[in-house]
Formats: C-alpha cells, structure tokens, sequence
C-alpha cells in the first residue's frame, strides 16, 4: 500500500497557475500508473490525468490538455496546471495504479487515493 499526501493547492484567478505535489510513501511509485482525478461541487469525481510507471506515456482528460501537466519522480507525483478556468474548481486527488493509464482513465481502476486538496479559481 502507498500513503499519498497531495499538497499546493489553494485560491487563484482565472488564468492563473498551481502547481500539486503529492508526496508518496510505503512503497516506490515506480512500481506504479499514478494519476490525478478532481470532484467538483456537486459532481462526481473524474479523471483528470494520468501517468505510466515508466514515465513514458501520459494521458489527459480532454477538457486539461494543452493546460495541464503530469510528471513525477521515485516519490512525488506533480500537476502543473496553467491557464486555470473558474471550471477547473475541484479537490484534486492524487492516486496510484497498477493498471495502463488508459484503463484508469476509462475505469477508473485505483489502488490508493491521497486525502484531496483544494483548488478554487476564481472569475
């Protein structure tokens, strides 16, 4: 099992820059597919991207690509976000796998899940 531990989220404009950490421990995240999933108010949780252990293949949701990115080390998982919408509103949530990113992405396959952190942009 790995404990995930998000962090750097917060209040921002719109247009604005976050950049999320999330600080694994327990286990080497390279054994692992890591990804990100948000839940807006009111709404379900959804994936948002996605990261192969090798580092070799992302993927993204399509309402962040071209905004967002994901890239990690052995122990930290991190979701560069630029260009932030009053709509990207949410706790993010970072998570880890052993399924492709692909299938975490369409089945929402997960092993750990971080406690969230919250980013609220404002208009």
């Amino acid at each position: 099992q790995v404990q995930l531990v998000e962090s750097g989220g917060g209040l921002v404009q719109s247009g604005g820059s976050l950049r999320l950490s999330c600080t694994a421990s327990g286990r080497p995240l390279t054994e692992y597919t890591v990804a990100w999933f948000r839940q807006p108010p009111g709404k379900e949780r959804e994936f948002v991207a996605g990261n192969a252990w090798a580092g070799i293949y992302s993927n993204y949701a399509d309402s962040v690509k071209e905004r967002f990115t994901i890239s990690r080390n052995k122990t930290t998982v991190y979701l560069l976000m630029s260009n932030l919408d009053p709509e990207d509103t949410a706790v993010y949530y970072c998570a880890t796998s052993r399924a492709h990113p692909e299938v975490v992405r369409s089945r929402g396959i997960v092993e750990d899940w971080g406690q969230g952190t919250q980013v609220t942009v404002s208009s």
